[in-house]
Protein backbone atom coordinates (compact mmCIF):
# COMPACT_ATOMS: atom_id res chain seq x y z
CA UNK A 1 0.00 0.00 0.00
CA UNK A 2 1.52 3.45 -0.93
CA UNK A 3 2.29 6.11 1.76
CA UNK A 4 0.13 8.70 2.68
CA UNK A 5 1.19 11.85 1.34
CA UNK A 6 1.61 14.38 4.46
CA UNK A 7 0.54 17.67 2.61
CA UNK A 8 2.51 20.59 3.84
CA UNK A 9 0.44 22.86 1.50
CA UNK A 10 -2.61 22.61 3.42
CA UNK A 11 -1.02 22.42 6.74
CA UNK A 12 0.54 25.07 6.10
CA UNK A 13 -2.48 27.23 5.33
CA UNK A 14 -4.03 26.03 8.57
CA UNK A 15 -1.60 27.73 10.03
CA UNK A 16 -1.70 30.91 8.19
CA UNK A 17 -5.31 31.11 8.69
CA UNK A 18 -4.86 30.69 12.49
CA UNK A 19 -2.18 33.13 12.71
CA UNK A 20 -4.16 35.38 10.64
CA UNK A 21 -7.13 35.52 13.22
CA UNK A 22 -4.50 36.35 16.29
CA UNK A 23 -3.03 39.26 14.38
CA UNK A 24 -6.71 40.36 13.79
CA UNK A 25 -6.85 40.32 17.77
CA UNK A 26 -3.46 41.59 18.70
CA UNK A 27 -3.90 44.63 16.04
CA UNK A 28 -7.34 45.43 17.41
CA UNK A 29 -6.03 45.64 20.67
CA UNK A 30 -3.44 48.14 19.52
CA UNK A 31 -0.38 45.96 19.04
CA UNK A 32 0.51 44.98 15.44
CA UNK A 33 2.95 42.88 15.27
CA UNK A 34 6.17 43.56 12.63
CA UNK A 35 8.58 41.49 11.36
CA UNK A 36 11.95 43.40 9.11
CA UNK A 37 13.75 41.80 6.55
CA UNK A 38 17.45 42.31 5.77
CA UNK A 39 18.06 41.83 2.19
CA UNK A 40 21.85 42.11 1.22
CA UNK A 41 22.91 42.81 -2.93
CA UNK A 42 21.17 41.06 -5.45
CA UNK A 43 21.07 37.09 -4.62
CA UNK A 44 17.97 36.06 -7.10
CA UNK A 45 16.53 33.13 -4.94
CA UNK A 46 17.04 35.33 -1.43
CA UNK A 47 14.98 37.72 -3.59
CA UNK A 48 12.61 35.04 -4.00
CA UNK A 49 12.62 34.03 -0.54
CA UNK A 50 12.19 37.56 1.04
CA UNK A 51 9.43 38.07 -1.62
CA UNK A 52 7.58 35.28 -0.74
CA UNK A 53 7.71 36.53 3.07
CA UNK A 54 6.85 39.95 2.54
CA UNK A 55 3.92 38.81 0.45
CA UNK A 56 2.95 36.15 3.57
CA UNK A 57 2.95 39.19 5.76
CA UNK A 58 0.57 41.61 3.60
CA UNK A 59 -2.02 38.64 3.65
CA UNK A 60 -1.90 38.27 7.43
CA UNK A 61 -1.88 41.97 8.16
CA UNK A 62 1.49 41.45 9.39
CA UNK A 63 3.25 44.67 9.03
CA UNK A 64 6.89 44.90 6.79
CA UNK A 65 9.64 46.53 5.69
CA UNK A 66 12.69 45.00 3.63
CA UNK A 67 15.81 46.69 4.16
CA UNK A 68 18.47 45.71 0.86
CA UNK A 69 21.78 47.50 1.68
CA UNK A 70 24.27 47.27 -1.12
CA UNK A 71 26.73 43.83 -1.82
CA UNK A 72 29.17 46.08 -0.74
CA UNK A 73 27.80 46.62 2.97
CA UNK A 74 30.40 46.17 5.52
CA UNK A 75 30.15 44.42 8.89
CA UNK A 76 29.96 47.59 10.90
CA UNK A 77 27.17 48.91 8.55
CA UNK A 78 24.88 45.94 8.89
CA UNK A 79 25.51 45.63 12.83
CA UNK A 80 24.33 48.88 12.80
CA UNK A 81 21.26 48.78 10.80
CA UNK A 82 20.69 45.54 13.44
CA UNK A 83 20.99 47.82 16.25
CA UNK A 84 18.13 50.65 15.39
CA UNK A 85 15.82 47.61 14.79
CA UNK A 86 16.83 46.19 18.01
CA UNK A 87 15.66 49.49 19.53
CA UNK A 88 12.67 50.11 18.02
CA UNK A 89 9.75 48.76 19.62
CA UNK A 90 7.20 48.33 16.17
CA UNK A 91 9.70 45.76 15.51
CA UNK A 92 9.16 42.50 16.61
CA UNK A 93 11.09 40.11 13.97
CA UNK A 94 14.25 40.64 12.59
CA UNK A 95 15.13 38.56 9.32
CA UNK A 96 18.69 38.56 8.26
CA UNK A 97 18.56 37.12 5.00
CA UNK A 98 21.59 34.54 4.49
CA UNK A 99 23.79 33.85 2.63
CA UNK A 100 25.89 37.41 3.09
CA UNK A 101 28.27 38.42 0.97
CA UNK A 102 31.85 37.15 1.85
CA UNK A 103 33.38 40.44 3.57
CA UNK A 104 30.35 40.58 6.10
CA UNK A 105 30.83 38.53 9.40
CA UNK A 106 27.57 36.33 9.23
CA UNK A 107 28.00 35.10 12.89
CA UNK A 108 28.87 38.51 14.39
CA UNK A 109 25.48 40.06 12.71
CA UNK A 110 23.14 37.04 13.24
CA UNK A 111 24.88 37.35 16.99
CA UNK A 112 23.61 41.01 17.06
CA UNK A 113 19.75 40.05 16.64
CA UNK A 114 18.19 40.91 20.10
CA UNK A 115 16.70 37.08 21.05
CA UNK A 116 13.76 38.33 21.46
CA UNK A 117 13.49 39.82 17.86
CA UNK A 118 15.10 36.13 16.48
CA UNK A 119 12.18 34.89 14.04
CA UNK A 120 14.58 32.48 12.69
CA UNK A 121 15.53 31.02 16.03
CA UNK A 122 19.51 30.95 15.77
CA UNK A 123 20.43 33.05 18.48
CA UNK A 124 22.65 30.71 21.30
CA UNK A 125 20.25 32.51 23.84
CA UNK A 126 17.08 30.66 22.24
CA UNK A 127 19.02 27.73 21.29
CA UNK A 128 19.69 26.91 25.19
CA UNK A 129 15.88 27.93 25.66
CA UNK A 130 15.34 24.94 23.43
CA UNK A 131 17.56 22.74 25.23
CA UNK A 132 16.01 23.35 28.78
CA UNK A 133 12.25 23.56 27.30
CA UNK A 134 12.08 27.46 28.55
CA UNK A 135 9.63 29.41 26.13
CA UNK A 136 11.56 30.99 23.19
CA UNK A 137 12.04 30.94 19.42
CA UNK A 138 12.18 27.94 17.30
CA UNK A 139 13.95 27.79 13.98
CA UNK A 140 11.02 27.57 11.48
CA UNK A 141 12.03 24.70 9.91
CA UNK A 142 12.06 22.37 12.63
CA UNK A 143 9.18 24.07 14.38
CA UNK A 144 7.02 22.97 10.64
CA UNK A 145 8.37 19.68 10.70
CA UNK A 146 6.47 19.23 14.53
CA UNK A 147 3.48 21.08 13.64
CA UNK A 148 3.17 18.25 10.38
CA UNK A 149 3.13 14.97 12.69
CA UNK A 150 0.89 17.00 15.41
CA UNK A 151 -1.53 17.55 12.70
CA UNK A 152 -1.22 14.33 11.04
CA UNK A 153 -1.75 12.91 14.45
CA UNK A 154 1.57 10.99 13.83
CA UNK A 155 2.61 9.65 17.57
CA UNK A 156 5.68 11.20 18.97
CA UNK A 157 6.14 9.98 22.56
CA UNK A 158 7.53 6.71 22.88
CA UNK A 159 8.28 6.53 19.27
CA UNK A 160 11.87 5.85 18.02
CA UNK A 161 13.17 8.86 15.82
CA UNK A 162 15.94 8.82 13.75
CA UNK A 163 17.42 12.56 12.21
CA UNK A 164 19.52 11.86 9.38
CA UNK A 165 21.66 15.02 9.23
CA UNK A 166 23.51 17.65 12.33
CA UNK A 167 22.71 21.19 11.66
CA UNK A 168 22.19 24.19 13.48
CA UNK A 169 19.40 24.99 11.29
CA UNK A 170 17.35 21.56 10.94
CA UNK A 171 19.35 18.78 12.49
CA UNK A 172 20.05 19.39 16.05
CA UNK A 173 17.18 21.62 16.71
CA UNK A 174 14.56 19.10 15.27
CA UNK A 175 16.57 15.98 17.28
CA UNK A 176 15.61 18.34 20.59
CA UNK A 177 12.56 19.42 19.83
CA UNK A 178 11.13 15.12 19.23
CA UNK A 179 13.39 14.47 22.22
CA UNK A 180 11.47 17.20 24.13
CA UNK A 181 7.97 15.80 22.61
CA UNK A 182 9.66 12.33 24.49
CA UNK A 183 10.89 10.76 21.74
CA UNK A 184 13.98 8.59 21.61
CA UNK A 185 15.99 10.09 19.43
CA UNK A 186 19.52 9.11 17.66
CA UNK A 187 21.16 11.92 14.97
CA UNK A 188 23.10 10.53 12.48
CA UNK A 189 26.08 12.02 10.21
CA UNK A 190 28.67 11.36 7.65
CA UNK A 191 31.05 9.66 9.90
CA UNK A 192 27.80 7.57 11.56
CA UNK A 193 28.49 3.05 10.92
CA UNK A 194 25.75 1.41 9.04
CA UNK A 195 23.63 4.18 8.49
CA UNK A 196 21.12 1.94 6.65
CA UNK A 197 20.74 -0.05 9.59
CA UNK A 198 20.84 3.24 12.57
CA UNK A 199 17.56 4.31 9.81
CA UNK A 200 15.87 1.29 9.63
CA UNK A 201 15.27 1.24 13.45
CA UNK A 202 12.97 4.62 12.99
CA UNK A 203 9.35 5.00 13.49
CA UNK A 204 9.73 8.77 12.54
CA UNK A 205 12.47 9.08 9.95
CA UNK A 206 14.12 12.84 9.22
CA UNK A 207 16.40 13.56 5.95
CA UNK A 208 17.83 16.49 6.36
CA UNK A 209 21.68 16.17 4.67
CA UNK A 210 21.42 17.95 1.12
CA UNK A 211 22.21 14.93 -1.48
CA UNK A 212 19.91 14.08 -3.64
CA UNK A 213 17.79 11.12 -3.29
CA UNK A 214 20.37 8.88 -0.98
CA UNK A 215 17.62 8.15 1.71
CA UNK A 216 16.30 4.36 -0.26
CA UNK A 217 13.79 1.99 0.86
CA UNK A 218 16.75 -0.08 2.32
CA UNK A 219 16.84 2.88 4.93
CA UNK A 220 13.23 2.65 5.59
CA UNK A 221 11.22 0.39 8.45
CA UNK A 222 8.09 -0.33 6.73
CA UNK A 223 5.21 1.38 7.94
CA UNK A 224 7.32 4.40 9.36
CA UNK A 225 7.27 8.08 8.62
CA UNK A 226 9.39 9.76 6.27
CA UNK A 227 10.14 13.46 7.04
CA UNK A 228 12.15 15.32 3.62
CA UNK A 229 13.57 18.20 4.43
CA UNK A 230 16.44 18.41 1.38
CA UNK A 231 15.69 20.49 -2.06
CA UNK A 232 18.15 19.79 -4.49
CA UNK A 233 17.78 20.42 -8.24
CA UNK A 234 18.63 17.65 -10.40
CA UNK A 235 19.38 18.47 -13.72
CA UNK A 236 20.96 15.96 -15.43
CA UNK A 237 19.01 13.71 -17.53
CA UNK A 238 20.77 10.48 -16.28
CA UNK A 239 20.20 11.14 -12.85
CA UNK A 240 16.41 12.06 -13.42
CA UNK A 241 15.99 8.66 -15.23
CA UNK A 242 17.32 6.97 -11.68
CA UNK A 243 14.71 9.02 -9.79
CA UNK A 244 11.82 9.38 -11.75
CA UNK A 245 11.62 6.85 -14.74
CA UNK A 246 7.70 6.62 -16.09
CA UNK A 247 6.75 9.61 -13.89
CA UNK A 248 5.10 11.17 -16.75
CA UNK A 249 4.33 14.38 -14.64
CA UNK A 250 7.81 14.69 -13.39
CA UNK A 251 8.83 13.19 -17.39
CA UNK A 252 6.74 16.29 -19.03
CA UNK A 253 8.15 18.96 -16.62
CA UNK A 254 11.77 17.97 -16.79
CA UNK A 255 11.33 18.19 -20.72
CA UNK A 256 10.01 21.59 -20.33
CA UNK A 257 12.41 23.08 -17.89
CA UNK A 258 15.64 20.90 -17.81
CA UNK A 259 15.39 20.44 -14.30
CA UNK A 260 12.95 19.39 -11.61
CA UNK A 261 12.90 19.38 -7.57
CA UNK A 262 14.02 16.56 -5.71
CA UNK A 263 14.68 15.99 -1.74
CA UNK A 264 17.03 13.74 0.65
CA UNK A 265 14.58 10.67 -0.13
CA UNK A 266 14.15 8.54 -3.42
CA UNK A 267 10.84 8.26 -4.76
CA UNK A 268 10.92 4.53 -4.05
CA UNK A 269 10.60 5.21 -0.68
CA UNK A 270 6.96 5.74 -0.70
CA UNK A 271 6.43 2.16 -1.45
CA UNK A 272 7.50 1.21 1.85
CA UNK A 273 6.57 4.26 4.34
CA UNK A 274 3.78 4.71 5.84
CA UNK A 275 3.34 8.23 5.46
CA UNK A 276 5.70 10.83 3.78
CA UNK A 277 5.91 14.32 2.90
CA UNK A 278 6.47 15.25 -0.80
CA UNK A 279 9.55 17.52 -2.59
CA UNK A 280 8.22 19.86 -3.57
CA UNK A 281 5.26 20.44 -1.07
CA UNK A 282 6.21 19.18 1.58
CA UNK A 283 8.25 21.00 4.67
CA UNK A 284 9.26 23.85 2.77
CA UNK A 285 5.73 25.28 2.78
CA UNK A 286 5.61 25.02 6.47
CA UNK A 287 8.80 27.47 6.86
CA UNK A 288 7.02 30.28 5.96
CA UNK A 289 4.08 29.38 7.69
CA UNK A 290 6.24 29.56 11.14
CA UNK A 291 7.96 32.50 10.52
CA UNK A 292 4.88 33.95 10.54
CA UNK A 293 3.70 32.34 13.44
CA UNK A 294 7.23 32.97 15.37
CA UNK A 295 6.64 37.03 14.45
CA UNK A 296 3.53 36.90 16.28
CA UNK A 297 5.14 34.60 19.27
CA UNK A 298 7.36 37.17 19.55
CA UNK A 299 5.23 40.00 19.61
CA UNK A 300 3.38 38.48 22.94
CA UNK A 301 6.68 37.43 24.13
CA UNK A 302 7.73 41.10 23.84
CA UNK A 303 4.74 42.83 24.80
CA UNK A 304 3.21 40.26 26.59
CA UNK A 305 2.08 42.08 29.48
CA UNK A 306 0.28 44.58 27.41
CA UNK A 307 -1.30 42.21 24.97
CA UNK A 308 -2.79 40.27 28.64
CA UNK A 309 -4.38 43.53 29.33
CA UNK A 310 -6.12 44.42 26.04
CA UNK A 311 -6.78 41.02 24.88
CA UNK A 312 -7.99 38.93 27.73
CA UNK A 313 -4.69 36.26 26.68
Amino acid sequence: MPAIILDGTKIAAQIKTEVGEEVKELTAAGLRPGLAVVLVGNNPASEIYVRNKVKSCEQLGIYSEKHTPADSVSTEELLDLVDELNRRDEIDGILVQLPLPAQVDAKKVLLAVSPEKDVDGFHPMNVGYLSTQRPGLVPCTPAGIMEILRRSNIPVAGAEAVVVGRSDIVGKPIAMLLLNANATVTVCHSKTRDLPGVCRRADILVAAIGKAGMITPEFVKPGATVIDVGMNTVTDPEQFKEFFAGNEKRERDFAAKGSTLIGDVHPRVAEVAGAITPVPGGVGPLTIAMLMSNTVKAARLRRGERVGALSGY
